[in-house]
């Protein structure tokens, strides 16, 4: 009987030299890109390396290694910092409608924006809150493992171009007041007011290494799960259940989701198609 033996393919010079690359930046630098998703990770390399003028990823590894300095232009170029304020404003409407009622329960309460990047989204929530009259019982982590985009996030200044654009999706959002009011235009800047970052406490925080660090009534995560692989969403769904406490709620991006995790039946969706969760066991 003849038994047909499954060979995986054989790895691309550039999937070796890409694997040493991750690996020397985490050892060297801390910095874990290990489980992010190769497909995604590999064109973001080979655009670096195309502006960089660099022929290989064996001389990205030995400019990186020995230049810390070039580092942080590294880093810019592997992490996603898509974003904007009230992005998919159908998950605000969401949050305002069926969330803010449960959590005027709460004489206070905890929020995690786990990968916050600029933090446009972070402004958003805040703008939110303060409206339902909350934001004074609120304390906001706004947490990144890239220093430069979390600069950015705290000064709470951004293109005066986008505004327009950010005044659609907060009205489709649920806004209840001008939006124009949270701002301050100067030269092509919007600078949003000192009072919604009162709450806020930005920080580093890597979510391929890095532990919980408080408990939780809110964890927002939202379409930063799949730049990972299977292996890092798995440990970030176990990070999330830990760090939230019973009756917390997670929020997902458009195409996450619970499903197919270990967790899966700890938590109910309160909103459907919103991506929004309730969990409702503890551990």
């Amino acid at each position: 009987m003849l038994i047909r033996t499954m060979t995986l393919p054989k790895p691309t010079l550039e999937d070796i030299e890409i694997h040493l690359l991750l690996e020397g930046v985490y050892q060297y630098y801390g910095y874990d890109f290990r489980n992010y998703a190769l497909s995604s990770l590999k064109r973001r390399i080979q655009s670096f390396m195309e502006l960089e003028g660099l022929a290989n990823v064996s001389a990205l590894q030995e400019r990186l290694l020995h230049n810390r300095a070039y580092l942080e232009r590294f880093l810019l170029a592997l992490t996603v910092n898509v974003t904007s304020m009230f992005r998919d404003p159908s998950f605000y409407h969401a949050f305002r409608n069926q969330v803010i009622p449960f959590l005027q329960t709460y004489p206070f309460i905890r929020i995690w924006h786990a990968g916050c990047s600029t933090g446009e989204e972070v402004y958003s929530m805040a703008i939110l809150l303060q409206e339902e009259g909350l934001y004074h019982r609120c304390r906001i982590y706004a947490t990144d493992t890239n220093e430069k985009v979390l600069q950015n996030a705290k000064s709470g200044i951004f293109s005066l171009k986008l505004m327009q654009e950010y005044t659609q999706l907060y009205l489709k959002a649920g806004g209840k007041k001008s939006f124009s009011e949270y701002y301050t235009a100067a030269y092509d800047n919007a600078i949003f007011r000192a009072s919604l970052r009162e709450n806020v406490v930005f920080a580093q925080h890597n979510l391929a290494t890095d532990s919980s660090f408080n408990e939780f009534n809110v964890i927002l995560c939202r379409n930063v799960l799949i730049y990972f692989n299977q292996v890092l969403q798995k440990r970030v769904h176990e990070l999330f259940y830990n760090s939230l406490g019973t009756f917390g709620i997670l929020g997902l991006g458009r195409q996450e989701s619970i499903r197919f995790t270990p967790y899966e039946q700890y938590y109910e969706e309160i909103v459907k198609g919103e991506k929004i969760y309730k969990k409702i066991a503890g551990g």
